[in-house]
């Protein structure tokens, strides 16, 4: 409970710093919203072009979208320590004063940075699931909720996991390694449309090695009652597990590689 309270307090102070400077902080939110509303145009623009992708018609496409865009920028919100600051840390030999102070290293980068002008972003995703929701006469069933409310949740720690992957590789060679942004940047752009559209290469590196597949597609395609691939209804409460899976993995892999970091001596 102490490290949440911690954890909030940083999140808080983070961003009411930035507020600061209002101008400023006005004119880079709408800097984001304007790059993720051009990636709405393009569904847009897709969606006016052809009929359907696949079994996927215009309101499943807008649902997916939403999805993706909601969970991936909630995840930047409150994550970007973990992508933005590490690399820097490393670089400038500041992860030396993380590791004297009495809290884990992982909690202390997360508290060391926020970026609220995501919440643009998530305001055009929440957008695109509302009109996707209508479009696909979605029955807001209890249960449709709960696994919608699931795999926005262990999407965000399965996001949160492919971030750690270029923190892993930054600790070992001191510089970011921008092939880590395949999985993540890349992977979002991706999945932002049903993984089933793809090439059987793709579709097993989003379901095994980035699972954006079973954390976020299995749970939307039941939700709008087209579950993905013909698997059964119940698999879309259990497939969201692999995010927390995958984060747990890299969070193993992250206190090992901890133990070869070397100071840059900055």
């Amino acid at each position: 409970m102490n490290t949440l309270r911690l954890y909030g307090r940083s999140m808080a102070i983070l961003i009411k710093s930035q507020l600061q400077y209002p101008l400023s902080f006005l004119m880079q939110t709408v800097a984001q919203l304007v790059m993720e509303g051009g990636e709405m145009l393009a569904l847009i623009l897709l969606i006016d072009r052809f009929d359907r992708l696949n079994q996927w018609e215009a309101g499943d496409l807008y649902f997916f979208f939403g999805l993706m865009s909601v969970s991936f920028y909630l995840t930047e919100i409150f994550g970007r320590g973990v992508t933005g600051n590490f690399p820097y840390m490393v670089r400038t030999g500041q992860l030396d004063t993380v590791l004297l102070r009495p809290r884990g290293v992982l909690t202390q980068v997360l508290c060391s940075a926020a970026d609220p002008r995501r919440i643009t972003c998530i305001a055009v995703g929440t957008v695109s699931l509302v009109i996707g929701s209508n479009l696909s006469q979605i029955d807001w069933t209890l249960p449709k909720i709960l696994l919608f409310a699931e795999s926005i949740f262990f999407s965000f720690w399965l996001i949160l996991g492919l971030f750690m992957i270029e923190a892993i590789l930054c600790i070992h060679s001191v510089k970011s390694v921008e092939l880590a942004n395949t999985l993540t940047y890349g992977g979002r752009s991706a999945c932002e449309y049903p993984s089933d559209i793809y090439p059987r290469p793709l579709r097993i590196l989003f379901t095994v090695i980035a699972p954006f597949a079973l954390v976020m597609h299995v749970p939307a395609s039941a939700i709008l009652g087209k579950p993905l691939y013909g698997w059964p209804m119940w698999t879309a409460f259990v497939t969201p597990l692999s995010g927390l899976a995958l984060f747990g993995i890299m969070y193993l892999l992250f206190r090992k590689a901890m133990r070869f970091y070397r100071s840059t001596g900055s």
